[in-house]
């Protein structure tokens, strides 16, 4: 059990500190029968916060972890352990993603209980599994190519491609759909789903009004900003823009005063704060690449603009996938235009006929 070390840092209050970290197998109690569990992982972001929900005479899980044999064994610590012996009655995800999905099927065949997720992710998640085992089809090489792309750096994307699915257990062959705004029931309580967009395509994060809780998954985050990407599924998406307005969704629907459990990191007040802070961070992004694009320029020319990292091999896709989706924003406000070379390469620059930056 962690003891209360309330910190407060840039405007966030953390009840455990910004440090608190659960033993595996020992979850921390954050309110009446919900605990926080983590859980490791062997990738630059080195865990995944869980929620297991006491419900009746069973347990709801949020989130699931990736599908690996320390996760498994975490679980099975959990099972005979924290969790009494009880069933699990529901699993919960939050979207698409490995970290989040990567258990579920295997979770939900164990206790024969069902998979709740928002289509849209339980749909593409199945699509995206499938293309393990085949090679990268063509109109992503071309993608990636008109990014900026060197040979080298595409035949790293094609070694790479179909690692989404070696992350993940298969999903069950049915679910059951969260939409938007409704209601569902979990230990006696209600709970509302509060549907995102842009940092996977239907992000389903949970509200509980009689215990000011709010299970946030990655669409708010108290350190980082979630990452938001544009795919060669969909190369004229605007992923930014629908995560900018969900999160205004979020400043508008949501009171301020709950307890945010996020996906990585730990648990905060201040939701209001944090929102209204990445919201000015993407802001700024999308300024400093409209000034950098004062000449024309690659994607992969753009990274300067956007991280103050050296983007690398392992950080490219991600970064690629980023500052796309900034430049297509760009695009959609008219603020740049964009060219493709003999070659398939695109270029950016400032719209000719915009003198300033304005932001919406």
């Amino acid at each position: 059990m962690l003891e209360a070390n309330q910190e407060s840092y840039r405007g966030l209050k953390y009840p455990w500190g910004r440090r608190a970290d659960p033993l595996p197998g020992e979850p921390q109690q954050v309110a009446e029968g919900v605990y926080w569990a983590r859980f490791s992982m062997p990738i630059s972001l080195d865990h995944i916060n869980l929620w297991l929900l006491e419900d009746g005479d069973g347990w709801t899980v949020i989130d699931t972890c990736l599908d690996l044999e320390s996760s498994r064994k975490t679980w099975e610590l959990l099972f005979s352990g924290f969790m009494q012996g009880k069933p699990i009655k529901r699993v919960i995800c939050t979207h698409l993603h490995p970290d989040h999905v990567g258990l579920a099927g295997w979770l939900t065949e164990r206790f024969d209980c069902r998979l709740w997720m928002s289509r849209e992710e339980f749909l593409m998640c199945r699509a995206m599994a499938a293309d393990t085992g085949r090679p990268a089809p063509d109109v992503a090489l071309r993608f990636y190519k008109a990014a900026g792309y060197d040979e080298a750096q595409i035949e790293k994307y094609k070694e790479k491609f179909g690692n989404f699915g070696r992350a993940i257990y298969p999903l069950p062959e049915s679910f059951r759909r969260l939409i938007d705004r409704e209601t569902i029931t979990i230990g006696g309580r209600y709970w509302q789903v509060i549907i995102g967009e842009g940092h996977s395509p239907e992000h389903a994060s949970l509200y509980c009004p009689a215990l000011k809780l709010l299970v946030s998954g990655d669409q708010v985050l108290p350190r980082i900003t979630p990452n938001v990407s544009v795919f060669p599924t969909e190369p004229e998406g605007d992923p930014l823009t629908e995560w900018l307005q969900s999160c205004n969704r979020l400043r508008e629907i949501l009171p301020d005063d709950l307890l945010v459990l996020p996906a990585h990191e730990a648990p905060f007040f201040g939701l209001h704060v944090r929102v209204n802070q990445m919201i000015e961070s993407h802001k700024r992004d999308l300024s400093s690449l409209w000034d950098f694009l004062s000449q024309p320029r690659r994607a992969v020319d753009c990274y300067p603009a956007l991280f103050k990292r050296h983007i690398d091999g392992g950080s490219m896709g991600l970064a690629t996938g980023e500052t796309l989706a900034h430049l297509n924003c760009l695009l959609g406000r008219r603020s740049a235009s964009r060219s493709t070379d003999s070659e398939g390469v695109n270029w950016y620059q400032q719209h000719p006929t915009v003198s300033d930056f304005e932001q919406e």
